[in-house]
């Protein structure tokens, strides 16, 4: 997918509306020495083509190329074939749509966009049937912009494991017939467009990189290596200088300077909080990895962005949960504000935490740990092979399929019968759910759960769980889910934990739960990135490269 330069739309109508004008000057003096009428344009219309020549166009429409010709069709025929970009303004308008689309990641020649050009500058001399395909082209286009814009260009489960999102439905059928009765192009824009902040300000994002990326060459990648402290030596601390200076977090460089100074360091902990790593001036190797990302790379990165953002639902909920896996974060929503933010731990590139929505059900205290099958089979199974007392160690017990608790040695470890059991670690300081999970029921046993081990959330690289999502402070957070629940104040809360008994609490309010993926973001007048855990940037950007 290269984008090929056009022309500027906004000088095409201009063109266009100076063509239609000098047209409307010879039919004025034509109608003043005839009396005759032209029933191609009125004063601010100018029809292309007939309900004639559309219907016998769309009667073998092969040789239209069009890409969405069920929706065409279907269109025309509720229309009685009757021209629908007759407006001059409504139609420059959606071209010039076209052509803003880049702002997005979307490009004008994936729209007709040549042939339409093409048409549009000579408008003038186009007969009936060439203007009755112009039409069609423009209708056609319109149902391919719309459905890039409601779920993107890629279907998302030909590049994720697990992608459990439903798509956004719309009839862009009635909305197009909408729009043509009321001139509002605008207005459907609008309705088929993510509606979420993010994308919106990254369409910003997008401009400033484009530019950034237009005359960029690349740079020399830092090299990685042991970290560096404040006030070490280091003979990559030059380049790394170079390099904040160009991102513009130093003002000026001393080449001479190899030390992690008090100047060097507080200009990477800017960047490393505007990258969304742990601000600490250390440079390591995650430090010097985003470092290391050019310009044509973050381009990139937004690019994969918006379209990710294309294909997640338009309405999240008044009330629900989103997770950015990608930058460790879990933020509560109510209302369009947002009330807690926590950190979070999620899954491992072995095991990723999937993409999915869901609903919150219920919350259980002090919790059983119920072994899912990828553990089961890859940890617990072998582990007990090595080690006939792995499962005493770990306070797990074992049991049939009618629940009944086995002797772990009298169990055949080599057998198929193993991966048939079910593993259960009793609550307690071992047991990795901490002291709760909440629980929204999901096909891949996925759900937020407390952890006894709080230290590892100041970690920066926090993709260490089995892919359930770790919590900080999951209590507070069960606490606010439960708080339109007066028999369970904070304090009643607290000693259930202390009680140590398993306990279940059922949710009243409706909050869902909404796992998403991504790694650059708008902040304070600037864009922010976080570093692709599992990769979905390089590889979302790649399919865009390739589709059509």
């Amino acid at each position: 997918m290269k984008y090929i330069p056009h022309k500027n739309l906004s000088e095409l109508k201009r063109i266009f509306l100076f063509t239609i004008l000098g047209v409307l000057v010879i039919s004025c003096n034509n109608n003043n020495k005839s009396g005759g009428n032209n029933s191609w344009f009125s004063s601010d219309e100018t029809e292309l083509g007939s309900e004639t020549e559309i219907k016998q166009a769309l009667a073998s429409p092969e040789g239209l190329g069009l890409f969405q010709s069920d929706s065409v069709m279907a269109f025309y025929e509720q229309r009685d074939h009757s021209p629908a970009w007759s407006n001059d303004d409504l139609r420059a308008d959606l071209l010039e749509t076209f052509e803003s689309a880049e702002d997005e990641g979307l490009y004008f020649e994936d729209y007709h966009g040549d042939e339409i050009q093409n048409k549009f500058e000579n408008f003038n001399s186009l007969n009936d049937q060439e203007k009755s395909k112009l039409d069609i082209l423009l209708t056609d286009a319109f149902f391919k912009y719309s459905n890039h814009l409601l779920n993107g260009k890629l279907n998302p489960k030909d590049l994720h494991e697990i992608w459990d999102v439903p798509k956004n439905e719309m009839n862009t059928i009635a909305l197009l017939k909408s729009l043509i009765e009321q001139n509002d192009l605008e207005q459907a824009i609008e309705e088929l467009r993510p509606k979420h902040i993010i994308y919106s300000q990254l369409i910003a994002s997008a401009k400033e990189y484009k530019e950034l990326s237009k005359d960029f060459e690349g740079w020399e990648n830092i090299p990685e290596g042991e970290m560096i402290k404040h006030g070490e030596d280091d003979d990559r601390i030059p380049f790394v200088q170079e390099r904040l200076k160009t991102l513009g977090y130093l003002d000026s460089i001393d080449s001479t300077n190899t030390t992690n100074s008090d100047e060097v360091q507080k200009a990477i902990e800017e960047f490393q909080e505007a990258n969304g790593l742990q601000s600490d001036g250390i440079i390591g190797d995650t430090t010097i990895k985003l470092l290391n990302i050019d310009y044509n790379e973050r381009y990139e990165q937004i690019l994969a962005n918006l379209e990710r953002w294309r294909w997640y639902p338009r309405d999240l909920g008044e009330h629900h949960i989103i997770i950015n896996i990608a930058n460790y974060n879990l933020h509560v929503v109510k209302d369009n504000d947002t009330v807690r933010t926590h950190r979070t731990m999620v899954g491992t590139e072995a095991r990723k935490t999937p993409i999915f929505s869901d609903t919150v059900e219920y919350i259980v205290f002090n919790p059983t740990w119920t072994i899912p099958p990828t553990i089961q089979n890859d940890d617990v199974i072998p582990g007990m092979r090595k080690n006939s007392n792995y499962l005493a160690n770990k306070n797990i017990n074992v049991y049939d399929e009618d629940g009944k608790q086995l002797n772990p040695r009298k169990i055949d470890w080599g057998s198929e019968e193993a991966k048939s059991l079910t593993y259960m670690q009793n609550p307690g300081e071992s047991n990795p759910l901490g002291r709760l999970k909440i629980i929204y029921p999901n096909e891949y046993f996925i759900y937020l759960h407390d952890t006894s081990s709080q230290a590892l959330f100041e970690r920066n690289s926090r993709d260490q769980s089995s892919g359930c999502v770790r919590v900080e402070d999951a209590v507070d957070l069960a606490k606010y889910l439960l708080s339109d629940q007066d028999q369970y104040s904070s304090e009643d809360i607290d000693e259930i934990i202390a009680d140590g008994d398993t306990k279940q609490i059922e949710m009243k309010q409706k909050v869902q739960v909404h796992h998403f993926y991504w790694t650059a973001w708008r902040e304070s007048g600037s864009t922010k990135f976080t570093a692709d855990i599992y990769d979905y940037d390089v590889r979302t950007f790649e399919a865009l490269r390739k589709a059509t």
